[in-house]
């Protein structure tokens, strides 16, 4: 509670004229300040401004990048309150939608008063909503009563992800049922070679035209279709940031496209956050994983460490054998640069989606500074030809163009390219 400064200007009228009616010893002065006096010993007598109550509910508490998610905004007020000032804070990456964060307002004593807001997601994250600062008058506006509130409502924003029509294949499989066509002969319905008969074969396999021609029956063997496993590498050891863009929301965009494409065609999908503390996700394929994924893709954030991190702390089940690694780093850190080329000379089938920091410097006329430019250049191209020579597929992605083509630049890599053997 604390006095407006209506109340100290008519108080300090008041006062002064009284005083000079005093001192000048004029009675009709008294007739100045007697009004604003007046007005005072009403004001204050009408009682204090109405302790107001507010609080936030969210309609949804997971959103989308990008969508747009419905709140309300629940005042009450034992008493009425002529004026009701409420500041909403937003979080950066918040903002409402047709309206502003400052509201003035009037309460009606006992009445519950909702107030409908829409709030844009533009950044993913999880985001802690309510935190209200209210400002009431009384009735005559001579005191003001300011209250804070602490929100406790969770919204979980998480990344919007793009839509693939293919992703890089595996070179090998698992033994569990998918889409992948596995090199292994076995049941399945795509054709792989035909051999003679042998006891136990199923009639329906005979190949008609080979056993006519050959005069000796012949079966049709089938490539049999196998999931795989995928283990997307985040790297996070490092951050490059130009306005609300960063290299890190970037790095989680491009993640969350990859893991929600691998989960759709029942591959089994692990996450690896690698910088400043490693965490990771074991594979699995099933609904439970993709919310285990976007929970942790909320959680990925730049953390400043100067200690050495040894991939060799995983569990075994995480780097599971066979498994396709999707690194995606700006490849900035020479720990993260260190650990794929280990991963991949330990037989790991390796990929990297390096999101390119280039797009975040900001290019000035100075020619040492051009020229410092043009250097880390080269030496990003040099790093990008260590990786190729060990077979390893790069490719740049500035998130500019869609995911799409940069990922279908690396199955032509895959496709053409003679891998090193480790």
């Amino acid at each position: 509670m604390k006095r407006s400064s209506k109340l100290l200007l008519y108080a300090g009228f008041a006062a002064v004229t009284f005083l000079v009616a005093i001192a000048l010893r004029r009675a009709e002065l008294v007739a100045l300040g007697a009004p604003f006096a007046l007005v005072l010993i009403v004001g204050l007598s009408w009682g204090r401004p109405a302790e107001v109550a507010a609080a936030l509910r969210l309609k949804t508490d997971r959103a989308v990048e990008g969508q747009e998610v419905e709140a309300e905004l629940v005042l009450t007020a034992p008493a009425t309150a002529p004026a009701v000032q409420v500041e909403l804070a937003l979080p950066d990456g918040l903002r409402p939608v047709g309206g502003a964060d400052s509201l003035l307002l009037r309460l009606e004593g006992g009445k519950e008063r909702v107030l409908p807001l829409r709030l844009s997601c533009d950044r993913w994250g999880a985001y802690r909503l309510g935190d209200l600062t209210l400002r009431s008058n009384d009735l005559a506006g001579l005191l003001v009563a300011d209250r804070a509130f602490r929100g406790g409502s969770l919204l979980r924003v998480y990344p919007e992800s793009e839509r693939l029509r293919g992703a890089v294949r595996p070179l090998e499989t698992q033994p569990f049922a998918g889409n992948h066509v596995a090199r292994s002969k076995g049941e399945g319905i795509e054709f792989a070679d035909i051999r003679p008969y042998t006891p136990g074969d199923r009639p329906r396999r005979i190949n008609w035209r080979a056993t006519s021609l050959r005069q000796a029956v012949y079966i049709n063997e089938q490539h049999p279709e196998h999931n795989s496993d995928v283990v997307i590498f985040l790297d996070s050891f490092s951050e490059v940031r130009r306005g609300d863009e960063s290299v890190l929301s970037l790095v989680v965009r491009a993640a969350a496209t990859l893991s929600e494409h691998y989960l759709t065609i029942r591959d089994r999908v692990g996450l690896v956050s690698y910088g400043g503390f490693v965490r990771w996700l074991a594979p699995a394929a099933s609904d439970v994983q993709r919310y285990r994924i976007a929970e942790a893709l909320l959680e990925t954030e730049a953390v400043l460490s100067f200690v050495w991190q040894d991939i060799d702390v995983l569990p075994r089940r995480i780097l599971t054998p066979q498994a396709l690694v999707i690194a995606v780093s700006p490849l900035l850190d020479e720990r993260s640069v260190n650990t794929l080329l280990d991963l991949r000379r330990r037989g790991f089938d390796l990929v990297v989606v390096e999101v390119s920091p280039l797009s975040f410097v900001q290019k000035r006329d100075d020619p040492l500074a051009q020229l410092g430019l043009r250097m880390w250049t080269l030496w990003r191209e040099t790093l990008r030809f260590r990786y190729e020579q060990a077979g390893v597929a790069v490719v740049e992605w500035d998130g500019t163009t869609p995911l799409a083509a940069a990922i279908e630049e690396v199955r032509s890599f895959r496709r053409y390219a003679r891998f090193a053997s480790g």
